[in-house]
């Protein structure tokens, strides 16, 4: 069983910054720098979508065209952790932020096998 657990979410103003951290556990045998991880979210009303995701060695990166520039995601294999550093927010960026893990370096949500309960994002205008 593999556990995801976001942490750093929160309530900022537009153009304000947050990072957010997902620390991975419960895999041993299968280690966690062999996975892709990526950040979801879902805005209220709205399905959930991609964001960004970094493949295992966090040489190779996709952003969603709506984040790029703004957002970096990056991992730290010897912490088993992803983080999402956030820059020139937007109230448009307002949602919960899903880490998610899988196999295979995709943008659909289907592509990941496991996902965390999500932490709240909220920018005010």
């Amino acid at each position: 069983q593999v556990q995801l657990v976001e942490s750093g979410g929160g309530l900022k103003e537009a153009g304000g910054s947050l990072r957010l951290s997902c620390a991975t556990s419960g895999r041993t045998f299968n280690r966690f720098a062999n996975y892709v991880m990526g950040w979801f979210r879902q805005a209220p009303g709205k399905e959930r979508e991609f964001v960004a995701a970094v493949n295992w060695s966090g040489g190779t990166t996709l952003y969603a065209d709506s984040v790029k520039g703004r957002f970096t995601i990056s991992r730290d294999n010897g912490k088993s952790t992803v983080y999402l550093q956030m820059n020139s927010l937007k109230p448009e960026d307002t949602g919960v932020y899903y880490c998610t893990t899988g196999s295979v370096f995709r943008t659909t949500a289907a592509a990941y096998d496991y996902w965390g309960q999500g932490t709240q994002v909220t920018v005010s205008s």
